[in-house]
C-alpha cells in the first residue's frame, strides 16, 4: 500500500495512541511519529509503553500507563500528555480486549463495554471540547469488521465492536466539521498478539474471511483516511461488499454466515 501524502501538515501536532505498545497501536504511533507528531504511547504496561515511545522517530515522545475504561485514567493520561507534550490534536482510541467465546461470561461483556464502548466516550468528553474550540482535531476509533458484520466466535466481541462503530458515527454527526474529523477503523484479521493469541477456531474464521494483514497496513490505511478526511477505514476492501450483502438480504447473509460457521468449526 502506498504511503499517504497528508493534505494538512501534522508536523508538530500532539497525538495520543491508546493500546499503543503493540499491534495496530504501535504501528499507528510509528506512522504518526514519522509524520512529525509528538506521540504519547498509552498502555496498561508502562514499561512497554515507554519502550515503544523510545523507539519512535523524532520526538519528544512519552509512554504512559492508563486504564482507558476508567474515566479517571483517561483524564490522567490527557492531563499528563498536555503537560508534557502540549494540547492534544490527534486521539487514537485504539485499545482493545479479547472477550470470551460463545455467549461468554459477564466479565467478558463488562471488559468489552468498558474498552470498546466507554473508553471512546471518556476520551471524547476529555478532548473534543478543546479540539472544537481550536478548530482542529482528529479522533480515531479502532473498531473492527465485526462491528459492521460479526465475529461468530464471540457474542461479546460482536456486540461491543458494534458499539464502537455506533459511537464513532454519533460523534461524527454531533462533533464533526469545524476542523474536527472522525475515523472509524474496521479491519478483519490483523497479525497482532490479540489474533495470534486467540483460539484456533477464531483464527480460522478470520483466515476464511480474508487475508491477515500486518499492523502497518492498517496504520497506512488510517493515515490515508486522515489525509482524505474519510470516515470509514476498511483495510480489507472486501468488507464493503460483505456489508452491502448483509443490508441487501439479511436472511441470505445470516444463512451464509451459518455455513461459514459450520465450515470453520468442522
Amino acid at each position: 500500500m502506498a504511503e499517504a501524502h497528508l493534505d494538512h501538515d501534522l508536523a508538530g501536532r500532539v497525538a495520543v495512541v491508546t493500546g499503543g505498545a503493540g499491534g495496530i497501536g504501535s504501528a499507528l504511533a510509528a506512522h504518526l511519529a514519522a509524520a512529525g507528531c509528538r506521540v504519547a504511547v498509552v498502555d496498561l504496561d508502562l514499561g512497554r509503553a515507554e519502550e515503544t515511545a523510545g523507539g519512535l522517530a523524532g520526538g519528544p515522545h512519552i509512554g504512559l500507563a492508563a486504564d482507558v475504561g476508567d474515566p479517571g485514567g483517561v483524564e490522567s493520561l490527557v492531563g499528563d500528555t498536555e503537560r508534557r507534550l502540549g494540547l492534544i490534536d490527534i486521539y487514537c482510541s485504539n485499545a482493545g480486549v479479547i472477550t470470551g467465546q460463545g455467549l461468554g461470561a459477564d466479565a467478558d461483556w463488562e471488559a468489552g463495554w468498558r474498552v470498546h464502548g466507554m473508553a471512546h466516550v471518556h476520551a471524547a468528553r476529555a478532548v473534543l471540547p478543546g479540539m472544537r474550540e481550536r478548530r482542529f482535531g482528529v479522533f480515531v476509533v479502532t473498531a473492527s469488521a465485526a462491528g459492521l458484520l460479526m465475529m461468530m466466535q464471540s457474542a461479546a466481541y460482536t456486540a461491543t465492536k458494534h458499539a464502537s462503530v455506533a459511537i464513532a458515527e454519533w460523534l461524527a454527526v454531533n462533533y464533526g466539521g469545524d476542523g474536527v474529523q472522525f475515523h472509524c477503523v474496521c479491519p478483519q484479521g490483523v497479525l497482532t498478539p490479540m489474533v495470534l493469541g486467540g483460539s484456533a477456531t477464531a483464527e480460522s474464521e478470520l483466515k476464511a474471511a480474508g487475508n491477515l494483514l500486518e499492523p502497518g497496513d492498517v496504520a497506512e490505511a488510517v493515515m490515508a483516511a486522515i489525509a482524505e478526511r474519510r470516515f470509514l477505514v476498511l483495510p480489507h476492501p472486501e468488507v464493503h461488499g460483505y456489508e452491502q450483502a448483509k443490508v441487501a438480504d439479511r436472511d441470505r447473509w445470516l444463512a451464509g454466515m451459518r455455513r461459514l460457521l459450520h465450515r470453520v468449526t468442522g
